[in-house]
């Protein structure tokens, strides 16, 4: 009996652990100083250098503001930018007339205030199929 109440003890002290951190976390996040203001207001991340990488997010709550540090990941879509997140469909056949496929998405989190859109459509090129590469392929086996 000792062993198993030793166990569920130590069960317990593990899944205590990371929800602590978590608020511990989220006070850093909201920034106000000292708490005193509630709404913070977030602009998007503005990349220090090109249109990705490492940059800053400035806030503003009142007369308070405040900058944090973001990134802007490199395979970001500009139309509908970085914070906003969406589940998307698979991609849909290729279109001949104009020589793409699409897919929708829709969305899953807006993050900081973000103005995103419910739904969205993005395309890109069809992949033209090659033979070249089944040929290759086969040829190889044979040495």
């Amino acid at each position: 009996m000792q062993p198993r109440g030793f166990l569920l003890l130590a069960l317990l002290a593990l899944l205590a652990l990371p929800s602590t951190a978590a608020k511990k976390k989220d006070k850093g996040k909201k920034g106000g100083a000292g708490g005193e203001c509630a709404e913070w207001t977030w602009g998007p991340c503005v990349p220090s250098s090109k249109d990705c990488g490492a940059g800053f997010r400035e806030g503003a709550c009142g007369a308070q503001t405040q900058r944090l540090r973001c990134r802007v990941p490199c395979n970001w879509k500009k139309e509908f930018g970085a914070d906003c997140k969406y589940k998307f469909e698979s991609w849909g056949p290729c279109d001949g007339g104009t020589g793409t496929r699409a897919r929708q998405g829709t969305l899953k989190k807006a993050r900081y205030n973000a103005q995103c859109q419910e739904t969205i459509r993005v395309t890109k090129p069809c992949t033209p199929k090659t033979k070249a590469k089944a040929k290759a392929k086969k040829g190889k086996g044979k040495d």
